[in-house]
């Protein structure tokens, strides 16, 4: 098993930054990719940003330019750097892991962008 916990989020205005962070514990040996997932009310849970253990990195394109995933693997942990936030943005973002297979969520952090 893998247990991940997030920290950061919060209120921010719009154009704002906010840096979220996720440590994994567990089983970490062979984690292959950890990264970013978001769900607004009323919508689907998506794609917000993933890193591999090879520091390839996948963004959505709603976030292209304004988001930086960000990994150590001596910490275990991986960072998601947030500036130019749009109200849009507003959603409980999850941290992901994907060890041999399987995928493991954090509990959610609330990112809200409001003036």
């Amino acid at each position: 098993q893998v247990q991940l916990v997030e920290s950061g989020g919060g209120l921010v205005q719009p154009g704002g930054s906010l840096g979220l962070s996720c440590a994994a514990s567990g089983r970490i040996f062979s984690i292959y990719a950890m990264g970013w997932y978001r769900q607004a009310p009323g919508k689907q849970r998506e794609l917000v940003a993933t890193i591999t253990s090879g520091d390839m990195t996948n963004y959505a394109d709603s976030v292209k330019g304004r988001f930086t995933i960000s990994r150590d693997n001596a910490k275990n942990t991986v960072y998601l750097g947030m500036r130019s936030l749009k109200p849009e943005d507003t959603a409980v973002y999850y941290c992901y892991a994907n060890r041999r297979g399987v995928d493991y969520w954090g509990q959610g952090t609330q990112v809200t962008v409001s003036s």
